[in-house]
């Protein structure tokens, strides 16, 4: 394995993880409260019931924003894994390969798990 990430590096990070990971849950819990409101004004006044497309409209939005919840929440699943990786001075290294995952793949992805060529590789075989 190539030498170990430094700790100003792990650090940088680690930070970087944690704010995602506070991100994603706002994310979440705004889409929860979002779904929790949308219940409450459901009840119409006037007595009428609701038009089909309006409920088709409604169980579709409720449906996007639950498939968008569980994508969250195996994105916050990678982010545990990542911190974990950094508290074993792990991080950074491939999974599969065990080489260096580069400076600017893991700023645009904190929480990868495998260099490109793999992540390519493992995406042609419909791993991922």
């Amino acid at each position: 394995m190539p030498d170990k990430m430094d700790a100003k590096k792990l650090d940088f990070y680690k930070k970087l993880l944690f704010k995602m990971k506070a991100q994603i849950r706002g994310d979440i819990k705004s889409m929860s409260d979002e779904s929790e409101g949308d219940q409450a004004d459901k009840g119409d006044l006037s007595g009428h019931a609701m038009h089909m497309a309006d409920v088709a409209t409604d169980m579709y939005d409720r449906e996007f924003n639950l498939s968008l919840a569980s994508n969250d929440r195996e994105v916050i699943q990678r982010i545990d894994a990542a911190l974990e990786r950094i508290e074993k001075k792990t991080y950074g290294f491939c999974l599969k390969s065990g080489k260096r995952i580069p400076d600017t793949r893991l700023k645009a992805i904190p929480y990868a798990e495998y260099c490109l060529d793999v992540q390519e590789e493992m995406d042609r075989k419909g791993n991922r």
